[in-house]
């Protein structure tokens, strides 16, 4: 299991879920392949194109508003961020990020 700082003051852990315990740093995989595995049941990892990345680790779709990042947890290299409506976005160290709806 990983650990998360909240960024909100309202996040909880339980708001988190199962998604703490989808990440175990034994497993040599990247967390996207872990997701993917360990997600199964709910349709594992499956990137949502569009999103753009802003200033702050916000994320904008198009015709949405902006979700602020609630929780973040470095798994090695990689970073997660918990967004509201059960976004999760894994960003690599050279900025580049992939984002899936994690309910």
């Amino acid at each position: 299991m990983i650990c998360f700082e909240m960024l909100h003051p309202r996040m909880t852990h339980d708001m988190l879920g199962f998604l703490p315990y989808f990440l175990n740093h034994s497993d040599e995989r990247p967390a996207k392949e872990q997701f993917n595995t360990n997600y199964a049941h709910g349709g594992g990892w499956r990137p949502m194109s569009g999103f753009k990345m802003m200033p702050g680790q916000a994320l904008k779709y198009p015709g949405d508003p902006l979700l602020r990042p609630l929780a973040r947890a470095r798994f090695r290299n990689e970073l997660i961020l918990f967004y509201d409506c059960a976004i999760v976005a894994i960003v690599q160290p050279d900025g580049s990020f992939e984002a899936s709806r994690m309910d």
